[in-house]
């Protein structure tokens, strides 16, 4: 008797362990706050994305809300974020920021792929105002390629190089084109499929207009260290919150940012 409680035992940890096993929450991933990760959204699946930024120094805050849909599947990607920023101060205002608009074409990857790679290309809309600081004035344009290595199953590194230009107005100092040029990088580890730590560090070199037909370069580093956790549902519902301090590696920044994430993934229609 006793042995076929023993054998009925071990059948019944088994059959749970298996069970277990074969319901390991999804991964995290394309849950950055400041990089782009490689990862086009898989078909029939939309996310949304939030993310509001407050800085210690200005007191100043930025809001913008994203969403990524598939088109034909994951080789292609659409996408548009909108965003909001507000000055502190009596003199402060807030405002709609400059619309963009994204498209995004999976170079390399795919299930069971270890590197992905997804250049993107995206257009600024003028919506936002220029003289209360709000908008650029011009449509815009950038290009970024990010690149995503899964280096273990518990460790993903992602890497970032882009640049963006604004044609010179006649509302701004005229004569000058604004750019950009950026570069970053990420370590992410995942402490468990529902826990991950991160840091991201991200670097840019952008040409502002300072007098008429002049303009001045200057660079901007930051370093971001964050955590990610996800809520997973039955019905293929993830949630992923995030938390980060965005730490000012110049003195002429912005100085310090607490960085705030939510994520909304889920299915649309009929997935195929």
């Amino acid at each position: 008797m006793r042995s076929r409680r023993l054998i009925g035992a071990v059948g019944l940890t088994l059959v749970l362990a298996t069970a277990a096993s074969a319901q390991q929450p999804p991964k995290i991933a394309d849950n950055s706050l400041l990089l782009e990760e490689a990862y086009n959204q898989e078909a029939g699946v939309v996310q949304h994305i939030s993310l509001f930024g407050w800085s210690r120094r200005s007191r100043d805050w930025t809001y913008a809300f994203t969403q990524e849909w598939p088109y034909k599947g994951q080789r292609h990607q659409l996408s548009y974020q909108v965003a909001l920023a507000g000055a502190a101060g009596a003199g402060g205002s807030v405002g709609l920021g400059d619309v963009q608009l994204y498209y995004r074409y999976q170079l390399a990857g795919g299930e069971g792929k270890r590197t992905w790679v997804a250049p993107r290309f995206s257009v600024s809309l003028p919506t936002g105002s220029e003289p209360s600081g709000h908008g650029s004035g011009a449509l815009g344009f950038s290009v970024a390629i990010p690149v995503s290595v899964e280096l273990t199953p518990e460790f993903t590194v992602h890497f970032n190089l882009g640049g963006s230009a604004v044609p010179a107005t006649k509302h701004r100092l005229p004569g000058v084109t604004t750019a950009s040029a950026t570069a970053g990088a990420s370590a992410i580890w995942a402490v468990d499929p529902r826990i991950n730590l991160m840091v991201e560090s991200l670097w840019s070199r952008s040409r502002e207009v300072t007098l008429p037909g002049q303009g001045r370069w200057s660079s901007h580093a930051i370093v971001n260290p964050a955590v990610r956790w996800s809520f997973n549902y039955p019905s293929g519902l993830q949630i992923v919150p995030a938390i980060g301090y965005a730490i000012d590696l110049t003195d002429h920044g912005d100085g310090n940012q607490l960085l705030l994430y939510l994520s909304f993934e889920h299915s649309f229609g009929r997935r195929p």
